[in-house]
């Protein structure tokens, strides 16, 4: 029993590679090269081009490519950076793909008064990927599944009784215990970086506290359960931790004109 857990865990052991977040420096495991991220991105860019209506309406392609360059520039990374703008009126929302391509929904711009409230969401989906957060709950979900299946095995030896319970237990465990708290993490570290990246970028990042205080009161408010993102409370409370580092570097800033 104890070689067969082995044969699972050893080759997974070879292939962890550790990296660190950019500006939390928090320690991360990445089983995926930097090829098979890229690749990742590109594929999923070919599927959103398949179902979703790309547009290309200057009322929000405009702020969307001038916005987005700039946050662009403040990560110092040189990436393939283009901008989409995707017609739904529905989704409030944006996100960033690994190679660099990051998309807007209309739906977004009806809680956008102005050029760092928009900052606000590119940031925070900028951070996603450059802090490599789909590669890195790739991985998570890689190990918790080779975990589980250890575990199950050995359930599976000691008694038949109960086995179903047992791994579908086993299952959900792995969901709420370590997948959907690691999700929470990234949530909040993408708003950390997102603020920092705005502000560098000369977008104020009091202007986040605003949108974030909005769009909460367009939801129901508190806590979802199994939810991957934090509370609206808790992201506000964490990012007003988190001002008197972004306010100052946003009194340095050089990318672009402060509004006092």
């Amino acid at each position: 029993m104890k070689r067969h857990i082995l044969l699972w865990l050893i080759p997974l052991l070879l292939l962890i590679g550790c990296a660190k977040a950019p500006v939390t420096g928090r320690t991360q495991i990445i089983m995926l090269s930097p090829e098979q991220e890229m690749a990742l991105g590109f594929q999923t860019e070919k599927e959103i081009f398949k179902t979703e209506k790309i547009t290309n309406d200057p009322r929000y392609l405009l702020p969307t490519k001038r916005v987005g360059h700039r946050i662009a520039k403040a990560t110092g990374l040189d990436l393939d950076w283009k901008f989409y703008v995707i017609e739904n009126d529905k989704i409030p929302n944006a996100f960033c793909l690994a190679n660099g391509h990051v998309f807007v929904y209309t739906g977004l711009f009806k809680y956008i008064d102005n050029d760092d409230q928009l900052a606000t969401v590119m940031s925070h989906e900028i951070a996603h990927a450059i802090a490599h957060h789909v590669a890195e709950r790739v991985s998570v979900t890689q190990i918790t599944s080779v975990a589980t299946a250890v575990a199950s095995e050995v359930i599976r030896a000691k008694t038949s009784q109960y086995q179903a319970l047992y791994e579908a237990a086993l299952g959900i465990g792995s969901q709420v215990g370590v997948i959907l708290p690691y999700s929470r993490m990234q949530e909040s570290e993408a708003d950390h970086i997102g603020l920092i990246l705005m502000a560098e970028a000369c977008y104020d990042p009091r202007e986040a506290l605003t949108f974030w205080e909005k769009f909460a009161k367009t939801s129901k408010g508190g806590i979802v359960y199994f939810s991957t993102h934090p509370s609206s409370s808790q992201r506000i409370e964490q990012l007003k931790r988190l001002m008197p580092e972004a306010i100052k570097r946003y009194n340095v800033c050089h990318l672009g004109d402060r509004v006092e």
